[in-house]
């Protein structure tokens, strides 16, 4: 079976999984440092989207499913969302839901053709029949897809079914993912031909691009009304930005107002925006959460582009879902952030005090772990910073910033005078604190005042140390 027209997305998929971590974590930080500069790199949005998922996934401690499940949900790919199941999201399923999905499959709907598919796809992937192995897969999704239509249809007049199946998979949005997938399934073909006709990547969904892909679309919704849907989710899989999906909304009703917009098929766009917005929300979030960073700067600037995009190319003048729902996100966003930059200061404080001599011991330094987490959030701020407006975080970010610049200005003279009184015990805890103040510096200042402040420290200590020898 087609790989839904994304086969080289397949590929670079795989060698990213294949990388060492180490070699993720340099990539994802040289990528996300060329976006913030605005270099134009192609695909480095779809790059660094494969980096973060395959980090999250390197991370998750649910176990992969084989090569047979994987050919089962080939076509489910482009649907498939990285969010926690109890998320919503129209027209996609949570990957952390695929694998219940498959073992009520293979252990319920289905167990002993399950059993038999697997053994086939293994023998065919052996002796390298890949094309047989698609169409067994293809042959045990048909088999599948008659199987669950005839579960849906019993439990809508039974609600001990519906429960039951609930029960069985054993996720949140258990059934809603199930009929998701149902719908797939039965639009594969149509979605395999769409996916070999639209660009693999597109850049910038505007003028012909935009009228060819709006033009794809017409023909599927007359004749696919059902599958529609999936159709705008599969455009939008293949968008640098995601949020252009809403141009197609505004061209079918050739205006930016929201009513005008709500009457035609393309309002789903506006939906599934939104909650692609509120993902990578929920996203950046976990990620904060759990102190892995995760190419946090360039989501910041997604974030912002998407609220910007939709602020400026729609009009959501008056109390409107989509207006509500829009500030309901900026509300979310701009109390994570919140928290976030709230810890800065008293951390930049804490490791740029200056000690009293009896509060060191001798030898010590100050923990590089800590520097390491404050140089991050000191980073964090001034992303935020660039971005403050469209995030609703202007207030809070410009105050703390303020408040870091004083801290650093007043701090690191203290610093250096520490550096040039102390003693030899108290050395290399006085220079970690100045090593720690020129990285703090080389974030809010930039690197020439940083490298300033290292000719300093270094007169600060040789020259103490050439007077004490005199």
């Amino acid at each position: 079976m087609a790989a839904m027209g994304q086969p080289a997305v397949e590929r670079l998929r795989d060698f990213l999984r294949a990388l060492p971590p180490g070699a993720r974590a340099l990539l994802i930080a040289e990528l996300e440092r060329a976006m913030l500069r605005g270099d134009d790199m192609a695909g480095a949005e779809l790059i660094l989207t494969e980096l973060r998922r395959s980090m999250h996934e390197s991370q998750s401690k649910s176990r992969r499913i084989g090569d047979h499940a994987r050919l089962f949900f080939q076509p489910i790919e482009p649907f498939i969302v990285d969010d926690i199941p109890d998320h919503k999201h129209r027209g996609r399923i949570a990957r952390s839901a695929i694998e219940p999905i498959w073992l009520w499959i293979s252990e319920t709907v289905a167990p002993d053709e399950a059993k038999t598919y697997a053994e086939q796809v293994e023998n065919a992937l052996l002796a390298s029949a890949t094309d047989k192995a698609q169409h067994l897969a293809r042959e045990f999704q048909n088999c599948v897809l008659k199987q669950i239509e005839d579960t849906l249809f019993a439990a809508q007049t039974d609600d001990k079914a519906e429960r039951r199946m609930g029960i069985q998979l054993g996720t949140p949005r258990g059934a809603e993912e199930v009929k998701t997938l149902v719908g797939v399934l039965q639009a594969r073909d149509m979605l395999t031909i769409l996916a070999d006709q639209l660009p693999g990547h597109i850049k910038s969904l505007s003028s012909t691009s935009l009228e060819s892909i709006k033009g794809q679309l017409d023909s599927r919704l007359s004749s696919h009304p059902d599958a529609f849907i999936f159709a705008l989710i599969m455009v939008m899989s293949r968008l640098a930005a995601s949020w252009q999906l809403i141009r197609l909304a505004t061209r079918a009703a050739n205006s930016d107002a929201a009513a005008r917009i709500a009457e035609t098929p393309y309002s789903a766009a506006i939906a599934i925006v939104l909650s692609e917005i509120a993902r990578m929300v929920n996203e950046l979030g976990t990620d904060l959460k759990s102190g892995r960073g995760v190419a946090v700067g360039a989501m910041l600037k997604d974030i912002h582009d998407a609220l910007r995009g939709l602020r400026s190319e729609l009009d959501l003048s008056g109390d409107t879902p989509w207006a509500r729902q829009l500030a309901a996100i900026r509300a979310d966003i701009s109390k994570l952030l919140s928290s976030e930059i709230n810890l800065m200061p008293g951390r930049v404080r804490r490791l740029m005090r200056p000690r009293p001599s009896r509060e060191i011991v001798p030898g010590s330094k100050v923990d590089s772990e800590e520097v390491a987490e404050a140089e991050s959030l000191v980073g964090f701020v001034m992303a935020c910073r660039n971005y403050a407006s469209e995030l609703a975080i202007n207030e809070i970010t410009q105050r703390t910033f303020t408040e870091l610049q004083q801290c650093l200005d007043t701090g690191t003279k203290a610093l250096l005078d520490a550096l040039r009184q102390c003693s030899e015990d108290e050395r290399p805890f006085r220079q970690s604190q100045v090593d720690a103040a020129v990285r703090f510096c080389a974030k809010v200042f930039g690197q020439d005042y940083a490298n300033l402040l290292t000719k300093a420290a270094d007169v600060a200590s040789h020259g103490e140390r050439k007077a004490v020898r005199a």
